[in-house]
């Protein structure tokens, strides 16, 4: 994808935390902000070029997604930082354990806690994504970004002190010059550190995508959304 840098245009990151959203905006003309959203259908105020999100967008009913297993690949040692298993029947579970009643009952794999534990904001992004569409509204994955950033070397993870601080250097190279103020900032809003580094990536894959797996043919769910990640 080419960039698409206008002095009108305004690019957002989105990373979900457990009380709702960090947003981070670029604008065209080189502004940057943060804003925490309790709900993600907040940023339809803001007249956003393009958004992107790091959250599953299109479900299959079963089996793993392919863009999700070439984003592992695409990370190789450290592919367990994209997980598999999401599927569209999960958002209408109002629990983990019902949720792996009914994966056994269709002879599908189980549902992980840390899998479960994002449904209601996969459904969230699923209700967005289908009244937006993906021209604006995309998936992007943290971890491929900051790993294209380091020019395809692989991160420490992002919950050590290294890799924090390897993530806030590729940042600031990039002109998050409030960075250290934005983290100041997060105190009382439940987001942690990562959270913010993630909706940065995010944002930047906003402005700079221009690669995607599958590169081409993306598989497509039962709501027409192409299951594909920008990075």
């Amino acid at each position: 994808m080419p960039k698409a840098r206008t002095r009108g245009a305004l690019f957002v990151g989105l990373d979900g935390f457990r009380r709702g959203w960090v947003a981070v905006r670029l604008h065209g003309d080189g502004t940057r902000e943060i804003a925490f959203l309790p709900e993600l259908r907040a940023i339809l105020a803001w007249r956003f070029t393009r958004a992107m999100i790091d959250m599953p967008i299109g479900l299959p009913e079963s089996g793993d997604r392919g863009c999700d297993a070439a984003a592992q690949a695409l990370l190789g040692a450290h592919r367990s930082r994209v997980f598999l298993g999401a599927r569209r029947w999960i958002l209408d579970c109002a629990t983990q354990a019902e949720a792996n009643l009914r994966a056994r009952a269709a002879g599908q794999s189980g549902v992980s806690a840390q899998l479960f534990c994002i449904a209601r904001k996969m459904r969230e992004a699923d209700l967005l994504v289908r009244e937006t569409g993906q021209r604006r509204l995309r998936e992007t994955h943290p971890e491929l970004v900051f790993l294209r950033l380091n020019g395809g070397r692989p991160l420490p993870p992002k919950k050590t002190a290294d890799g924090l601080a390897l993530r806030r250097k590729l940042l600031r190279a990039d002109g998050f010059e409030a960075l250290d103020a934005w983290l100041g900032a997060r105190l009382g809003t439940g987001a942690k550190p990562d959270d913010i580094l993630d909706a940065c990536a995010c944002a930047v894959a906003a402005r700079d995508s221009r690669d995607r797996v599958p590169a081409r043919n993306p598989r497509i769910d039962a709501q027409g959304l192409r299951m594909e990640i920008h990075f």
